[in-house]
């Protein structure tokens, strides 16, 4: 089996590492899912993870192959006791919560939480809560603001990779990552092939009548044109649709002859 690469943190981008939010999880739960996390946080170029008493300690064998290749962060993860440590250095802090559990604070979604970042100095906190209970109030009151998305109140239950994306993603949009490559397109057909599939058309359609009764037969050739002018056909596109009136205008043979 061949490994995933590990892709090294410095090259999504064009902002520096101390002006990305960093990605703090208080008390996790599974190696799983702080391996999806990272994997998250590396998709949309986030880089630093930071873990609050995980519960099954750290490092966790589970997080790796969770991660995807995406072990560089799991590698330079640090470990805190307390959240206010985690968040010591940073002056953008932003606890992920669906509810203000009592706690009276400006409440942002994520891309007016991203837009700050850009605009604000200093380094930045995305908090994010245990998997099963999230964050306590003492946590959230640590934050400067209450991130939250709206949501279906009647199922408003995000997993921990989700919650990571939705906030990466929102960052990511002003992080100049370049769009996936796109599959190449091909030029379309140059107008001889165009002109060799609608006589191939009208090869096969005349002798069964279609451009009868001869009063519609100029504009019925004319919107057969028309049809198939419509589409960019490119030069393999007009190819196959040769072979497939070939291959109906073929006579047929019993199955299993050669």
């Amino acid at each position: 089996m061949t490994d995933t690469p590990t892709p090294s943190a410095p090259t999504f981008g064009t902002v520096p590492e101390d002006r990305k939010p960093i990605v703090v999880l208080v008390r996790p739960q599974l190696g799983e899912n702080i391996g999806k996390a990272a994997r998250a946080m590396l998709n949309f170029g986030l880089t630093e993870m930071r873990l609050v008493s995980p519960r099954d300690g750290w490092p966790n064998p589970s997080a790796g192959p969770a991660a995807a290749g995406a072990n560089v962060i799991l590698e330079e993860a640090e470990v805190y006791e307390t959240l206010a440590d985690a968040v010591a250095d940073c002056t953008n802090v932003y606890a992920t919560t669906v509810r203000k559990r009592g706690v009276t604070k400006r409440v942002v979604t994520p891309e007016e939480a991203a837009s700050e970042i850009y605009a604000e100095p200093g380094r930045s906190a995305f908090v994010f809560g245990p998997e099963r209970s999230g964050l306590e109030t003492e946590d959230v009151a640590l934050a400067r603001s209450i991130l939250t998305v709206p949501i279906n109140p009647e199922f408003a239950s995000l997993n921990l990779a989700q919650a990571v994306i939705l906030c990466a993603y929102e960052w990511s949009k002003g992080a100049g990552l370049s769009q996936p490559t796109q599959e190449e397109v091909l030029p379309p057909a140059p107008q001889d092939e165009l002109e060799g599939l609608i006589g191939h058309f009208e090869k096969l359609l005349e002798p069964k009548n279609y451009f009868w009764p001869e009063t519609r037969a100029e504009a019925n050739r004319l919107t057969l044109r028309n049809l198939l002018t419509k589409p960019a056909w490119n030069h393999l596109e007009v190819r196959t649709m040769r072979g497939v009136l070939s291959t109906l205008e073929k006579a047929r043979r019993p199955r299993g002859e050669g």
